[in-house]
């Protein structure tokens, strides 16, 4: 009953709660970011409320970290306008300067973003709940991947300065933007994932525009001043409030060139289906998952467990690659199960400060009762949880559970948890988890865990159709940022890496001529004068 024990003390008093760590003052956001200014909104708010309890004189409360702003259509066009403004149909300050000073922008944003570190990672653990550990390492791998943006630029710029002939045809090929982006990201990665689209997509000269995720909003306040700042006015802009009233708007005026998405399938086609001309919008989606763990009979299986603990529990279980559902074979069934609930039982449940803590409170309101109801639905199907208090809840917190055998017919078996909920398929024929893959809506990553070459060369070929990353004795996962993240099917459209995000918010243009006396000195003028930002031959060191 050890984590039936920690579960009951799981929440603090406030006097239990470190000074460093402790919940900020309240957050009262009435600011927006439009147009290069910092408005000031009247109301009406949106209460943000902490899924971290905090135990009162009167009992366990939920705690109340600030508001933000619910704007209305207006606002949301006026945004808009800014952003087009800014980008002046190709013809704006931004998209108009040179790489470099593209680049130096970004480079002065993320000197400022840096020095609001503390009260970023401080928000990043009470408005979502995530561990100490992994808000400070969310933090700092955003700043990695914005300054590795930066370094991969200059390195594709570098091969486009030069002049290209071909066929008595003179040509420049380089990379140009492709107007007004629309950025929203996901709660669980609120930072990194919304800044993996917003930055490629401005330090290659668009003009954006980007609504924070309904959970993890109020981190990015202490970042406006630093957009607004480091960027001409208009090229970023803020929107807040409820998708109908505020990304309705946008899509439906058919001034949004790119989409930029990491949420659901299911609201990806009402965003995309609302854009008049769905053939001049440009969508980058970062959608659902139903990554697979498959265990061979030769898996190592302390390797094994190891990966699959924290492929499917690490930030409770609430990220797109996370292990949602593991096959072992039969034969290895048992023994495997025994390690894998000895691991959690191991596994710390507590608050996001506290050393060691794996398991922390759930950021979704109600998420527990949508849990609760799938491992409801298992039981009266056949399966069982096989770990001890597994599936206990208090409050926002939940025991992990391990439900086995699982079946096709429960909604277990083919529903994207997002939660710390580890179901396990028993298989005698390797056919099994293969059609499962092959039907899954899902083409994510899958992880196969074995020793046998043949066997794992064998099941490689196949399965490089069907998802966009096979791990190999190991968790799936996004990093490195330098590999491509995307998926087939239903779980992604574009593909996102350092490299590879510069050119999905790009598109490759020339200028070309004939090679005549005429165009040659023409050129050579242009070049030697450094008249064009586009049309150069400068090498960025």
């Amino acid at each position: 009953m050890e984590n039936r024990h920690r579960l009951d003390s799981v929440f603090p008093g406030k006097k239990r709660i470190p000074e460093d760590f402790a919940p900020p003052p309240f957050i009262d956001q009435c600011e927006y970011l439009a147009g290069g200014v910092i408005h000031s909104w009247p109301g009406p708010f949106q209460e943000v409320v902490s899924p971290l309890w905090v135990e009162e004189e009167a009992g366990l409360q939920p705690f109340c970290l600030g508001r933000y702003p619910l704007l209305t259509e207006r606002e949301s066009l006026a945004a808009l306008e800014a952003a087009c403004l800014a980008y002046g149909q190709g013809r704006g300050r931004w998209p108009t300067l040179s790489v470099e000073e593209r680049i130096g922008h970004v480079e002065g944003f993320v000197a400022r973003m840096k020095e609001r570190r503390q009260e970023v990672v401080r928000l990043l653990m009470w408005e979502i709940g995530k561990g100490l550990e992994d808000s400070r390492k969310e933090f700092d791998r955003t700043v990695q991947y914005i300054q590795e943006t930066a370094t991969a630029l200059k390195d594709l710029d570098r091969v486009s300065s030069r002049i290209v002939m071909e066929q008595g045809v003179m040509g420049q090929i380089r990379r140009a933007p492709l107007g007004v982006v629309l950025c929203m990201g996901p709660f669980n990665y609120p930072l990194n994932e919304t800044f993996t689209t917003l930055i490629p997509a401005l330090i290659m000269g668009n003009a954006v525009i980007f609504k924070p995720p309904k959970l993890g909003v109020l981190l990015h306040r202490p970042l406006l001043e630093a957009f607004r700042d480091s960027f001409p006015p208009g090229v970023v802009n803020t929107v807040y409030g409820d998708g109908p009233q505020v990304i309705a708007p946008l899509m439906e005026s058919g001034k949004v060139d790119v989409l930029a998405f990491i949420g659901s399938s299911r609201v990806a086609d009402i965003l995309k289906k609302q854009h008049p001309k769905p053939h001049r919008l440009r969508s980058i989606l970062g959608l659902e998952a139903k990554n697979p763990a498959i265990l061979l009979p030769d898996a190592d299986l302390d390797e094994a467990v190891r990966e699959c603990l924290l492929g499917a529990l690490s930030y409770n279980g609430q990220r797109c690659t996370a292990l949602k559902i593991v096959f072992v074979h039969a034969r290895i069934a048992e023994p495997f199960l025994e390690r894998f609930c000895a691991g959690i039982d191991r596994l710390k449940i507590g608050m996001p400060w506290e050393e060691g803590v794996r398991i922390t409170p759930l950021a979704e309101p109600d998420k527990t009762v949508y849990l609760s109801g799938l491992i409801a639905d298992a039981h009266r199907k056949g399966a069982r949880t096989v770990n001890a208090d597994g599936g206990a809840v208090n409050r926002t917190v939940m025991v992990p559970a391990v439900l086995y055998p699982v079946a096709p017919a429960m909604r277990l078996y083919q529903e994207e948890q997002f939660g710390p909920l580890v179901p396990v398929v028993p298989f005698h024929d390797i056919e099994e988890p293969m059609r499962y893959v092959m039907e899954s809506p899902y083409g994510q990553q899958v992880s196969v865990f074995g020793t046998d070459p043949q066997q794992i060369a064998d099941l490689i070929d196949p399965l490089v159709n069907q998802v966009c990353r096979v791990n190999l004795n190991s968790q799936c996962q996004r990093g490195p940022d330098t590999f491509p993240f995307t998926g087939r099917k239903d779980s992604a459209e574009g593909t996102l890496s350092v490299s590879d995000a510069l050119r999905v918010f790009s598109i490759r243009t020339l200028v070309a001529a004939k090679d005549t006396d005429l165009n040659r000195g023409l050129l050579n003028r242009i070049l030697r004068e450094r008249r064009s930002n586009f049309l150069t031959t400068d090498y960025i060191l």
